[in-house]
């Protein structure tokens, strides 16, 4: 999505510090400093204007007292976890002492937590985009995005970035992108 966005002509914020890898061979866009939000929310300011990437855990760390627009990436919890897993294989490290089925729980457990609290938030607008949608349909979801945020984005470019062979960890109940 990242990719997509500057692709597209938004500006983004980002470090460029973690560099692409086996595992995010484009590069992952990640900008270090929003890790410490929790504890330092007005580094948010930073971002004003730009795109920043944020895992879900740290939405609720954003400050009340701004709006924001947030493209919330959905995908299966299956290809989640396979994609962690495969990560921490190939780093040679270990995740969590849970089985899968535990730490499925916990992650749908977490985000049921984050839809309460992106619900209660007034000044947070919200579009999900489905991970598949985004396969099947990449200039399609490139415009909503346009949409979206109220600015223009070159869509075209957007879709161009969208590359269907780095589709890797798929979940057992989905056969193709396309399912």
């Amino acid at each position: 999505m990242m990719q997509m966005l500057a692709a597209g002509g938004m500006p983004i914020l980002t470090d460029g510090e973690r560099k692409a890898d086996d595992d995010n061979p484009r590069g992952y866009y990640e900008w270090e400093p929003i890790k410490q939000l929790p504890k330092r929310p007005a580094l948010i300011d930073q971002a004003e204007g730009r795109a920043v990437k944020c895992i879900s855990q740290l939405l609720m760390a954003l400050p009340a007292n701004r709006s924001y627009r947030i493209i919330f990436m959905e995908r299966p919890l299956p290809e989640v976890l396979a994609s962690q897993a495969e990560m921490l294989r190939r780093r040679g490290t270990t995740g969590p002492a849970m089985d899968e089925s535990a730490l499925k729980k916990a992650f749908e457990a977490h985000l049921k937590q984050v839809e309460l609290w992106l619900k209660s938030k007034p000044e947070a607008s919200v579009l999900r985009v489905n991970y598949h949608d985004v396969l099947r349909d990449p200039l399609l979801i490139s415009q909503r995005i346009e949409e979206f945020l109220a600015m223009p984005l070159d869509a075209n470019a957007m879709a161009a970035e969208v590359v269907p062979t780095l589709y890797r960890q798929r979940a057992q109940e989905n056969v193709s992108p396309a399912s």
